[in-house]
C-alpha cells in the first residue's frame, strides 16, 4: 500500500513499469470478479430461474420470462456507464472502479437469499429483477475504468492493443469461475441443486469482493488522468460533452460490438436452455464445455489483442466479424448432431471467433475518445451494445427457435449481426500506433 504517496507523472522508467504491471493485474483481477458476478447470473438463468421463479409457465414461456429478467441487466448497463463514466472523468479511474466493484458484489451476494415463487410468489421475480438491474449498473461502469486503468499506463503507442486486452482477459476468467462454481456445487448438491446448491456461488461473491478491494486500493491513478488534473483540463460535465461532441464515435462503437456481444451470450447463456431442453444433454456436460472454452480464451484474447498491434486494429476486428458470421452456421450444425464429443467441441471453439473481436476491441473503442472524456465515451459506446445486442440475444434466440423450430434462424441472426459490425467498423478511424493523447479525436481525424 506504499503506492499511495507516489505521483504517477514523476515516476522513473522502472517505477512506471512496476505500476503498469500492478495496474494491469488489478484491472484484470477486479474485472474477473465483476464478470464472475455477471456471468453467474447468466449461467443460472438457463438452468434454474425458469423452474424456480416461473414454475407455472409453459417451459418455453418460462425460459423467455427468465431471459427477460436476464436482459434487464443489459438495459441497466448504459445507465451505469453514464453514472460512472461521469465520475471516472471527474474524480478518477481508481475511485470509480472501487465503487463499481462494491455495487456489483453486494447485489450478487443478495441474489443468494432471494425467496422463490413457492415462498413469496411473483415477488421473488420482482426482487431478482431489481438486483439484476443493480448488477447491470455496476458492470456498466466497470469496463471503461478497467480498460483505461491498464491502457493509460502504456509507455508507448505500439502496445495498446495487448495492454488493453488484459482487462478483457477478465471476461473468460469470470466465465471460468462462474461455471466452475456452478459445476462444483451441482456435483456437491446433486438432486438438491435447485433447492440450495445454486445459491452458494452467489454468496461466495462477498469473499471475492474483499480480495478485489484489497488489490485495487493498492494501485495509483493513471498518468493520463494525473496529467489532466495537473493541467486543470477536467471537463465539468464529461458525459454531456461526449454525447454532444462524439455522437458518431459512440454509435459506431455500439454497432461494432454486434458481432461480438450477441453471439457471445448465445454461446454462453442460451446454450444451456437449448442444450438441456432441445438436445437433452446433461447440465454438467454443458458447464464443462463452457469451462473449457473459457480456458481457450485465456490465450486467444491477448493473442488477438497483440495481433491488432501488428496488423491494425480495424483489420483484425473485421476479420473476426467475418469468421463469426460464418461460424454461427457451423456451431449449430455441430450442436444438432446430438453427439456429445461434437457438441463439446462446438462449445469449446465458439469463443475463438468472439476473441478475434474482443481482443482488439478495448483499444479500438477507447482510442476513439480524447483523454478527458475517454471514460465517459468509451463506457457509453461499449455499454449501449448491451441494449441492442447482448441483452436481447438469448431472448431473440429463444424466440427464433420457438417460432421457426430450427437453429438455422439463430445462425442467420448471428450473420446479420456480423454484417452490421463490418459496416460500423469500416466507418471507424484506426488509431493503431498513433498518439491518442496529443489531440482530440476530432483534431486527429482532421
Amino acid at each position: 500500500m506504499a503506492t499511495f504517496g507516489l505521483d504517477a507523472t514523476r515516476l522513473s522508467p522502472s517505477e512506471h513499469q512496476l505500476q503498469l504491471r500492478r495496474a494491469v493485474f488489478a484491472s484484470t483481477i477486479g474485472t474477473a470478479i465483476e464478470w464472475y458476478d455477471f456471468f453467474l447470473y447468466s449461467t443460472v438463468t438457463g438452468l434454474v430461474f425458469a423452474k424456480l421463479f416461473f414454475p407455472h409457465s409453459d417451459p418455453w414461456v418460462g425460459t423467455l420470462e427468465a431471459f427477460a429478467i436476464y436482459a434487464v441487466g443489459f438495459v441497466a448497463r448504459p445507465i451505469g456507464a453514464a453514472i460512472f463514466g461521469h465520475f471516472g472523468d471527474r474524480i478518477g479511474r481508481k475511485s470509480t472502479l472501487i465503487a463499481t466493484l462494491l455495487l456489483m458484489g453486494l447485489a450478487t451476494a443478495a441474489v443468494a437469499v432471494v425467496p422463490t415463487y413457492s415462498s413469496i410468489g411473483i415477488w421473488g421475480a420482482v426482487i431478482l429483477t431489481a438486483l439484476r438491474f443493480i448488477q447491470g449498473i455496476g458492470v456498466g461502469g466497470e469496463w471503461g475504468g478497467s480498460v483505461l486503468m491498464s491502457m493509460e499506463w502504456a509507455r508507448n503507442d505500439r502496445s495498446r492493443g495487448l495492454i488493453a486486452s488484459w482487462p478483457q482477459f477478465g471476461v473468460p476468467c469470470g466465465l471460468f469461475l462462474a461455471n466452475l462454481a456452478v459445476l462444483a456445487f451441482s456435483q456437491m448438491a446433486g438432486d438438491q441443486f435447485l433447492a440450495w446448491g445454486w445459491r452458494i456461488p452467489f454468496a461466495l461473491s462477498l469473499i471475492l469482493v474483499v480480495v478485489g478491494l484489497y488489490i485495487r486500493l493498492g494501485i495509483l491513478e493513471t498518468p493520463v488522468f494525473s496529467k489532466l488534473i495537473a493541467e486543470r483540463q477536467l471537463d465539468r460535465t464529461p458525459m454531456l460533452t461526449v454525447i454532444k461532441d462524439y455522437p458518431r464515435e459512440i454509435l459506431l462503437s455500439a454497432f461494432a460490438r454486434m458481432a461480438e456481444q450477441a453471439p457471445f451470450y448465445i454461446f454462453t447463456a442460451f446454450v444451456f436452455s437449448y442444450g438441456i431442453g432441445t438436445l437433452h444433454q446433461t447440465r454438467d456436460l454443458l458447464l464443462t464445455a463452457v469451462l473449457a472454452a473459457s480456458v481457450v480464451s485465456f490465450v486467444s484474447i491477448p493473442v488477438f489483442g497483440h495481433l491488432s498491434d501488428q496488423i491494425g486494429r480495424k483489420n483484425m476486428y473485421m476479420i473476426g466479424a467475418v469468421v463469426t458470421g460464418i461460424f454461427g452456421f457451423i456451431y449449430f450444425a455441430m450442436l444438432d448432431t446430438g453427439s456429445e464429443p461434437i457438441i463439446f467441441l462446438a462449445i469449446v471453439l465458439s469463443l475463438i471467433p468472439h476473441d478475434m473481436l474482443y481482443g482488439p476491441q478495448a483499444a479500438l473503442i477507447a482510442e476513439s475518445f480524447t483523454g478527458r472524456l475517454r471514460y465517459s465515451g468509451a463506457s457509453l459506446g461499449y455499454q449501449l451494445a448491451s441494449v441492442i445486442a447482448g441483452g436481447p440475444a438469448p431472448l431473440i434466440a429463444a424466440w427464433l427457435f420457438g417460432t421457426f423450430k430450427s437453429a438455422t434462424a439463430i445462425a442467420i441472426y448471428i450473420a446479420i449481426c456480423a454484417v452490421i459490425t463490418l459496416i460500423a467498423t469500416a466507418l471507424m478511424t484506426d488509431y493503431t500506433g498513433k498518439d491518442i493523447n496529443a489531440a482530440s479525436a476530432h483534431e486527429r481525424r482532421a
